[in-house]
């Protein structure tokens, strides 16, 4: 009875216990029994999830947690690529119609209002990631970015570093406004002044990374430490200090966010926030699971969770090098 709750509705049941049987689940290989379920009458739910750049990091790591979790739910999760602001309303519609039980949106579509307006109206609870939509009637799961992104200025502050550039993220993310706004105040906070030449704009790419950091690096003041708003790009300011000759972490600190695939592989590896996408991907699929039955039952109440963060040191920082 446990493992059937664990498995149909997992926030009914106590963490330790819902870790436990995850784990014996996993050692064992177990999967549901399918024929069995429909002869109980139990129903397998079907999800959608809307992704714009299957090629980055961070989407490749939630998609695959995503993917485990719904299949050791017996949940049928559908995922559909889209393009921002073109046609991302067409593939919504075309999964809202073919029959889903609810819609998670990832970045950056789960900021865009024509697509939040979609789902609202669309009777279906959806599920918003790494933006917070509190208060509002669709439900999310994020981590407290400009908090994160002050730890990080924090930390590079402290090892003396006063010419901090950032690449920001794509401008129609919050996240991407938010993690900016962790990275002034900081900067505030410690009565360094602002340089606006330190702020270059970046959308998330590799790509963007490598435009971003060939700006900052040809400043006749150049930074001494590069936060970009996340890993893809930190990893392009890691390849174009190496073009430009400059060693890092000695000669020039990068810092990411997120802590996806690609932090761990590219040299140095990167310090970095830890987001913690595996965990919000299989706690999306777990809260939407809950969300569809209530919904079902009448219950149209959201959910918010705000997951923890870490800042995760490695090889690309140092103390800053004295000027020669």
């Amino acid at each position: 009875m446990t493992v059937s709750r664990v498995l149909s509705a997992p926030l009914t049941v106590r963490e330790d216990t819902r870790e436990r049987v995850m784990r014996i689940i996993t050692e064992l290989h177990y999967t549901p029994n399918r024929s069995a379920r429909m002869l109980s009458g139990a129903r397998q739910l079907r999800f959608g999830l809307l992704h714009n750049n299957p090629r980055s990091s961070y989407i490749m790591d939630f998609l695959i947690s995503a993917i485990e979790q719904a299949s050791l739910m017996d949940v049928q999760l559908i995922a559909r690529g889209c393009r921002l602001g073109e046609d991302d309303a067409d593939v919504l519609n075309s999964l809202i119609n073919s029959g889903i039980d609810a819609i998670i949106l990832t970045p950056p579509l789960c900021d865009s209002l024509l697509l939040q307006e979609l789902v609202r109206g669309c009777d279906l609870p959806g599920l918003l990631v790494s933006t917070n939509a509190g208060g509002t009637e669709i439900s999310s799961v994020f981590i407290d970015e400009p908090t994160a992104a002050r730890e990080m200025i924090q930390h590079l502050l402290a090892l003396g570093h006063r010419r901090i550039g950032f690449i920001a993220g794509e401008p129609a993310l919050a996240a991407s406004y938010a993690r900016q706004t962790g990275f002034v105040e900081a900067l505030d906070a410690a009565g360094v002044a602002l340089d606006p030449a330190l702020i270059v704009q970046g959308d998330f790419t590799y790509r963007s990374g490598l435009q971003a950091a060939d700006r900052l690096l040809a400043l006749s003041d150049r930074p001494t430490a590069i936060f970009a708003s996340n890993d893809d790009m930190a990893a392009a300011t890691v390849m174009t200090a190496r073009r430009l000759g400059l060693d890092v972490p000695s000669e020039l600190t990068v810092c990411g966010f997120d802590d996806s695939w690609i932090a761990t592989s590219t040299y140095p590896e990167l310090t970095t926030i830890r987001q913690p996408i595996a965990d919000m991907a299989v706690h999306c699929v777990m809260m939407l699971a809950d969300l569809a039955k209530a919904f079902e039952a009448g219950n149209r109440t959201a959910k918010h969770l705000m997951m923890s963060h870490e800042l995760i040191v490695r090889g690309s920082d140092a103390v800053v090098a004295p000027k020669a």
